[in-house]
Formats: C-alpha cells, structure tokens, sequence
C-alpha cells in the first residue's frame, strides 16, 4: 500500500519546528498590533481577475505562477498569490474606508500558492506576515512600516539583514522614464518574450535575474534621473525619516518589484544568507491599486514578510530562539486509582493557566518517565497506590532529580508558586 505524501513543492509545519514558526510569525505580527494595526483574514482564492487587474496581466505571478481553475458553477478563481490585493478588496468591500479613520492600518498573516519551480526557500505554498496601511499618502506611513519590520527582525535576533530602498516615481513621471527605458531596452540583443515584456512593462526587465540579459542592462536609464520635484521630495523624506529612527539602508536604484501595483517608495529586506533566494520579504507603495481594482483613489503602503525565508535567516546566522518548552508538568500514574486522581489535577491545573499533560496509554514507569523527559516538562507528578494511602504524590523537579511528597490538595497550590 502506497502511503500519500504532500504535494510537490509544498511542506507540512510539525512539531517541534512549527514552534519556530509561530515564533517568528508572532515576532513580526507584535510591533503590528503595537502600532494601531487590526488583523484581517481573507479567503484562500478570490476571482481571478482581482489578481490579473491589481497584481499586473505581465506580471509572471499571473502569466506563470497562478494556479487559476474553473468552479462547477463556471466561476473564474485563483489561489491567491499575494496578500495585498485581497486585504484591499475586502476593506473597500466592508467600506472600511468610509469610517473616517485613515489610513486603515491592517495585518494578516496565512499561506499563498505560486507555481514555481521548487527549490530551497521558494514553495508552492509558503506563509507571510503582511501589513497594509491604507487612505493616506504620507512618507511618515512609509517609513512606520520599514521601521516596523526592521524591528521586527531585530526582536528575533536577526543581524545580517540589509534594506534596499528605491522609488518608482508616479503617473506623472513614471511614463516620462518608461519611455526612456523601452528606447534603450529596443537597442539590445534580448529574446522574443523579453522583448513583449519591455514593450508591456519595461520596469520588470530590470528585475530580470539572467545573467545574459544583467550584463546587457549595464547603463541603462535610471528611474531615480526621472524622478519629478514631488516624487523626489517625498522619497528624501522617507529617508530622513528612517535614518532618524536609527535604520539603516541601502539606495538601490535598480529596485524594482515583481507587481504592477507600486508607486513611489518600494524596499524589500534581503539576507545574503540565503543563496539566490535572498529577498526575506518586501513592499511598497501602491497608489492606484484601490482604481485598478474598481475602488475610489486611496494612496497605501505595505509589506509582507516570508515567515519561511525568515526561518532560513534565522537558521543561516545560527540564531536559535528562546522557546519555552510547550509541557511544565507531567503526570505519571501508577494503578487505576492513581490515574483518576491525577487525570483530575491535571485538569485543575490546566485550568489555573499551567501547561500539562498526562501519560496516557498505561505506560509502566519507565516508559513513561521517557515521555515525561520528551515532553521538556520541568516537574513530573508520580503516584502510585502506596503514595494515594498516604494522601500524597511525588512532585520529581526534572532538572535536579530531587523529590519531594506533597498533599494531594497542595499539588496544584504548590506548582502555581513553583512555576509562578
């Protein structure tokens, strides 16, 4: 009998790594809902044509990448590829933005599916930790978000991390640049599908990763000559912003990102770490995103952070986080009485707050004494027949090995300032 296994380019999160990832997806959301951030949760597809019109039609996400299906019903879905586009759709849905407070700041976190080539780092499924903040054109925002992040990489242990910074410019100067970029990019030697991207998006040529066509690109106009005098201003404020809280970051002129969406700032977090997949998460901003998508004009900002990159990092600088372990106390009975009166306690204790468990399955001692080590537990409660005539158990610290018999009505008094 053939057992089945997870779908290729794709991985299960269990026990004991999934404790690292809650860990760092709880790291990056903490300074979110610490700055005014509320959490939001869409649903894992979304009509296809949400992602083809707010993600970009040339975009490889959606030329490639997207695992789009037919439903019995004749719906047009998609898995979603990326956070942003939902998180919008739903606050203009829910007319979040009508009830006076802007920017709407938000966060999410959950799984998004792109088929790509599997390799080390890049999934078929992989999980991020997104922040939108939505309705406010202001290089404050920008900043608050960057700083965030970086906050949030720091609070985890994580040194080698860089920021690159760039802007895109807007609608007023963008297209001055494009042209700019498509004249000089019809000079070179590229093949036929490059060549439909330059003339649809000539931005993403820039992020093109093949050597053949990098080596091409060497002088080629940069968007950061292009930029108009309110682009420039905005974009020198949001660096003076960031270098005052202590930030550091890289200009990275060449910066472009992978969606059709961004405007003006863009930055994405690299860690050199991780080989050829180094980005660790990025974002930008997204000013026509809300009437791409059939919503009124509302400027935003955001980011998402790829908690399984951040995981590699953490694994790349030897960074090992401090969790606790998931059992305080475990009991071990000995006899049927002793497995009624402690099957209680653990209760009362679980109930009073303290993580316990119980070896089930009628192990003898032994047996379970070895699970009571597994479980990292740092007190186990023994009894057996003898112990309950004399109206106590024996509380063994898994540390020191020392013993001690107690009350059986003090156990959980006891644990509670023992652990307190």
């Amino acid at each position: 009998m053939s057992t089945f296994q997870a779908p290729k380019g794709t991985y299960d999160l269990i026990p004991p790594d999934s404790a690292t990832y809650l860990a760092v997806r709880e790291a990056i959301a903490a300074p979110l809902r610490n700055s005014g951030y509320g959490y939001i949760e869409t649903p894992g597809f979304e009509n296809v044509e949400l992602f083809a019109r707010g993600v970009g039609e040339s975009t490889d996400i959606v030329t490639k990448e997207m695992y789009a299906f037919e439903t019995k019903g004749g719906d047009k879905l998609a898995l979603r590829p990326e956070g942003t586009a939902s998180v919008l759709r739903a606050a203009l849905e829910a007319n979040l933005h009508k009830t006076g407070n802007l920017p709407v700041k938000l966060w999410y976190s959950g799984s998004y599916y792109r088929y790509e080539r599997p390799q080390k780092g890049r999934y078929r499924h992989f999980s991020q930790v997104g922040a939108e903040a939505i309705g406010a054109e202001d290089p404050a925002l920008d900043a608050e978000l960057i700083i965030l992040a970086d906050q949030a990489y720091r609070s985890l242990g994580l040194r080698n991390f860089r920021i690159l910074l760039n802007s895109l410019g807007d609608k007023e100067c963008r297209p001055v640049y494009r042209a700019a970029l498509q004249d000089f990019l019809r000079g070179l030697d590229i093949d036929e599908d490059t060549r439909r991207r330059a003339e649809i998006n000539p931005l993403r040529v820039l992020d093109d990763k093949r050597e053949s066509v990098q080596k091409q690109l060497t002088g080629a106009p940069l968007l950061r000559d292009y930029l108009c005098d309110a682009c420039k201003t905005y974009h020198e404020e949001v660096r003076e912003l960031i270098t005052a809280a202590g930030v550091a970051f890289e200009d990275d002129p060449k910066l472009v990102r992978g969606l059709d969406y961004y405007t003006r700032t863009t930055f994405e977090f690299v860690h050199d770490g991780l080989g050829s997949q180094s980005a660790v998460g990025g974002g930008g901003r997204y000013d026509g995103l809300s009437e791409m998508i059939g919503g009124p004009a509302l400027p935003s900002v955001g980011w998402a952070l790829g908690v399984d990159r951040t995981v590699l990092a953490l694994e790349a600088e030897g960074v090992e986080l401090d969790i606790p372990a998931s059992t305080s106390v475990y009991a071990v009975p000995l006899g049927e009485e002793a497995r009624r009166v402690l099957f209680a306690k653990i209760t009362e204790l679980r109930k009073v707050g303290i993580a316990a468990d119980f070896a089930y399955g009628g192990k003898g001692l032994k047996g379970a004494m070895k699970s009571a080590n597994r479980s990292g537990a740092r007190y186990a409660l023994v009894a057996g027949e003898r112990d309950l005539a004399e109206g106590v158990v024996q509380l063994k610290d898994m540390r020191s090995g020392e013993q001690t018999a107690i009350g059986v009505n003090e156990i959980v008094a006891e644990l509670e300032s023992r652990l307190g």
